[in-house]
């Protein structure tokens, strides 16, 4: 879809609620470690970080102002399994290690469940934004990088795209001209980074002239190249690799599942709907126990 910096501005009105339809369908990973156009926010010795940052709107020619990427990253007996997950294609698409994960957890085992913990899905988002204010590093002030978050940092976007109290008023987090700079907060809380304490400021423009947030607009990165099949590896070329990491001689076979005797396995979990995934370093357990509560 063609989109004229005209018609962003004229369209800011009616974008917030395409913005919360597309947030609500949603329930990464390229290796981008020397990737120049990433910024990552960068942390003191004690662990806290702090930077001010501001979400920008969809690039050109593209529908929503982020994406996001399913990948696997653990080691195990034969190296390091660090690759993009399969089911970020969508529905109907396999990834082995995701089947892997279910067999094991399915299995009611609780050895099993804790090996599918630590190689569970991850979940990353990217999106375009502009470097407000970046203490540690004040030469990336003014420029648009492309920024890799969790699912913690999404929902604060949720909830400014749909507060949870009436008296608050909805903001589109990733307007120009009504949106609002975040202030992103780190902490090291018990080892993990934490981000609780994130915040949008009052609704303001990026500039007060239009033509520098037309430039702004014009120097975004593409978000859909990150969901290119040439990003993805083959189911064989995954299973393969998995079958290495793990040690194995031969395939896993992914059909087979063991229980053990007298144990009360949880509810069967298809492949592609288990939601194995960690916000950064703050990984999340809730999705286990919520089988734990529901069997």
């Amino acid at each position: 879809m063609s989109t004229s910096f005209a018609n962003l501005k004229k369209s800011q009105k009616t974008s917030l609620d395409s913005l919360v339809k597309a947030a609500e369908k949603l329930t990464t990973r390229t290796d981008n470690a020397r990737d120049q156009r990433l910024w990552k926010p960068e942390v003191d010795k004690s662990g806290n970080g702090y930077a001010v940052l501001r979400f920008l709107p969809a690039p050109k020619s593209e529908d929503d102002p982020w994406v996001k990427i399913y990948d696997h990253g653990f080691q195990g007996p034969g190296g390091w399994y660090i690759e993009n997950s399969r089911t970020t294609l969508g529905a109907g698409e396999k990834d082995p290690l995701s089947e892997h994960n279910s067999m094991l957890w399915n299995s009611g085992i609780e050895s099993n469940k804790d090996i599918a913990r630590k190689q569970k899905r991850r979940l990353k988002y990217y999106s375009n934004i502009l470097v407000v204010k970046d203490p540690a590093n004040p030469q990336n002030e003014g420029k648009v990088f492309l920024y890799q978050y969790g699912a913690k940092i999404f929902e604060k976007l949720k909830n400014a795209m749909q507060p949870e109290f009436e008296d608050e008023t909805p903001v589109n987090p990733f307007d120009l001209w009504e949106g609002a700079n975040f202030k992103l907060k780190i902490r090291n809380y018990e080892g993990y980074r934490n981000y609780d304490k994130s915040e949008f400021e009052s609704a303001s423009p990026v500039d007060g002239e239009d033509s520098r947030l037309e430039e702004i607009w014009n120097s975004q990165y593409s978000l859909v190249e990150f969901l290119d099949p040439k990003n993805f590896k083959s189911y064989e070329e995954l299973l393969t690799r998995l079958s290495r990491v793990l040690g194995n001689d031969t395939k896993p076979d992914l059909r087979v599942v063991t229980a053990a005797p007298e144990t009360r396995s949880a509810p069967a979990v298809e492949a592609d709907s288990v939601p194995w995934s960690t916000d950064d370093d703050d990984e999340s357990l809730s999705f286990f126990k919520k089988l734990a509560d529901d069997d």
